[in-house]
């Protein structure tokens, strides 16, 4: 059965980014449409899959990183304006029968992400 999970590390302080909302869109040409939202527990990750089973389908995912309220939260940045604050990754999925990892890790002036297992 194919899913769909992330989590979050905060690489400035070296341990798992706790408190961090994350929204899911579905993306078509029409454009995208909330199918899920979560908040990463106490190891930066959500307590369940973002997607899995009959809802999780082949074409492309939007998940957005509220990084910006972590940052503030733990005291790494300040502001109105940040120069990181809702993190967008977009990708796609060809085989919905796959685990797909969606990992982001963040810190206040820089984030990466990967494919992961």
């Amino acid at each position: 059965m194919g899913r769909l999970t992330t989590h979050v590390l905060d690489t400035a302080r070296g341990k798992p980014a706790a408190g961090v909302k994350i929204v899911l869109y579905r993306v078509s040409d029409a454009g995208r449409a909330q199918i899920g939202e979560t908040v990463t527990n106490a190891d930066g990750r959500s307590d369940a899959p973002m997607l899995q089973g009959t809802e999780f389908t082949t074409g492309y995912y939007e998940l957005v990183f509220h990084a910006g309220d972590y940052l503030r939260a733990t005291g790494q940045a300040t502001g109105d304006v940040l120069f990181l604050d809702q993190i967008p990754i977009r990708f796609g999925v060809p085989d919905a029968g796959e685990h797909y990892h969606v990992p982001l890790l963040i810190s206040p002036f820089a984030y990466s992400t990967y494919r992961g297992s």
